[in-house]
């Protein structure tokens, strides 16, 4: 574990770091029984993800708090977060069992199934938490991010400590709702339609107007190739995106667009969140065109040509489900 650094990180990430292992079916899908197919690893885990984009981006100083074994996986988990230049907090228990996410996918990239063993988030993160220096260094930063890997206490703990702005990845449907009992405090939170649609099922509304319902100020929602929908307080929008012109992977991509969108918001504080999107939009079709989670650089010509044909659209007031 490395020494914190004596300045304030333009961008703390707290939450998963982590193996995932994505397995993509040769053929038809046949539930249960034996698929032809194969299987590839990668580091991954929301936080993670979206501070190296966010990196690429170059968005300054970042560092990580997160918990990882003592195995195998875990030392290539700490050897990917050396190599993109984050400061490592992360606690190193040697008697557990790094956090992985298994995925299978059908012949169309459609997920048939998935599988998050992460129980050392849930015990060890938030005694971590006590720490002091990771306490003032939640405290200092001049930005944080949070994922739903984290258990709600943990949750309310950063929220607590925290005096800048508070971003958020749902993760997944199920883990999403842990994100209620800090709503207030959250700035913006990122999720695709899935995760939208489970928050939003407990309110007589759908869509947007369902998170707002919740507690949400701001949210960025993706729905694959359909424009991006931002709550931005009483403002709905749809950013339209251009067709992808290579899908090699689409793993990482919605951390992708996570982490180059708060880039731009760090980096240019009165950018509305939409126009940040754009940013996001950019960085998340050039990830698709990569094997893994992360592309080369976020930067370039194609970079800007992919962003200026994003465009944002006002959504008209009253619109109760904008799914459709």
């Amino acid at each position: 574990m490395e020494q914190i650094a004596d300045n304030p990180f333009a961008l703390l990430g707290v939450g998963g770091a982590h193996v995932d292992r994505i397995g993509r079916v040769s053929g038809r899908y046949y539930p249960g029984a034996s698929n032809p197919g194969h299987l590839t690893s990668s580091v991954g885990g929301g936080a993670l993800n979206a501070l190296r984009n966010a990196g690429l981006r170059g968005i300054g100083a970042t560092g990580l708090i997160s918990a990882r074994g003592g195995d195998h996986d875990g030392a290539i988990v700490g050897d990917t977060i050396e190599k993109a230049g984050i400061t490592d907090m992360s606690a190193v228990f040697l008697d557990r069992r790094t956090a992985s996410y298994t995925a299978i996918l059908d012949i169309g990239g459609d997920q048939v199934a998935g599988l998050a063993d992460m129980e050392i988030y849930e015990t060890a993160l938030p005694r971590q938490l006590r720490r002091k220096a990771l306490r003032d260094a939640v405290a200092d930063a001049n930005a944080l991010l949070v994922d739903a890997n984290l258990p709600v206490a943990a949750l309310q703990t950063i929220c607590d400590l925290a005096t800048a702005p508070v971003y958020a990845i749902a993760i997944s449907p199920v883990k999403a709702e842990r994100l209620l009992a800090v709503t207030g405090r959250i700035d913006t939170v990122f999720m695709n339609q899935r995760e939208m649609e489970a928050l939003a099922a407990e309110t007589s509304v759908k869509g947007l107007t369902g998170l707002a319902a919740r507690g949400f100020r701001r949210a960025v929602v993706t729905g694959g190739s359909g424009p991006v929908l931002v709550l931005d307080g009483d403002n709905r929008f749809a950013v339209s995106q251009p067709k992808a012109v290579e899908i090699t992977d689409v793993t990482g991509a919605g951390d992708a667009l996570a982490g180059a969108t708060i880039a731009a918001l760090v980096q240019s504080p009165e950018i509305t969140l939409a126009e940040a999107v754009r940013d996001g939009i950019a960085a998340a079709q050039l990830t698709i065109r990569t094997i893994g989670p992360i592309a080369e650089r976020l930067t370039g010509a194609a970079f800007a040509a992919i962003r200026a044909q994003t465009a944002i659209h006002a959504l008209p007031a009253g619109i109760e489900d904008e799914t459709t």
